[in-house]
């Protein structure tokens, strides 16, 4: 059965740092275009970044971009998110979801997506 699995969520204080980890079972994850996501209260899921079969990075939220990078561990059949500089603004539930295209990300996140994880809680307060 094809299952995607997050972890590492936490409560974190502003300027701290977390490295959340997506790890499939069932299928191998090198062949696939991995997407992180993420839902804050009341507000709809966006797109973060997406990394491809080959290591190509597509970022779905520009003003993210800096703070967030998405990465590979074949070896572990997991997909990384690490996160720094972490704002208030960022607590929301992150989600992880294989990409409909196969190897390659999809340009626009809308609807392109399957097998979604269960979602890991990232809190950041003081």
């Amino acid at each position: 059965q094809l299952q995607l699995v997050e972890s590492g969520g936490g409560l974190v204080q502003p300027g701290g740092s977390l490295r959340l980890s997506c790890t499939a079972s069932g299928f191998a994850l090198d062949s696939y275009a991995i997407g992180w996501f993420r839902q804050a209260p009341g507000k709809e899921r966006e797109g973060v970044q997406c990394i491809s079969m080959v290591d190509v990075v597509t970022n779905y939220a520009d003003y993210l971009k800096g703070r967030f990078t998405i990465s590979r561990d074949n070896a572990k059949n997991t997909i990384h998110l690490q996160i720094n500089s972490l704002k208030p603004e960022d607590t929301a539930v992150y989600y992880c979801a294989v990409g409909t295209l196969g190897p390659i990300c999809p340009p626009s996140p809308a609807g392109r997506y399957t097998d979604w994880g269960q979602g890991t809680q990232v809190t950041v307060s003081s």
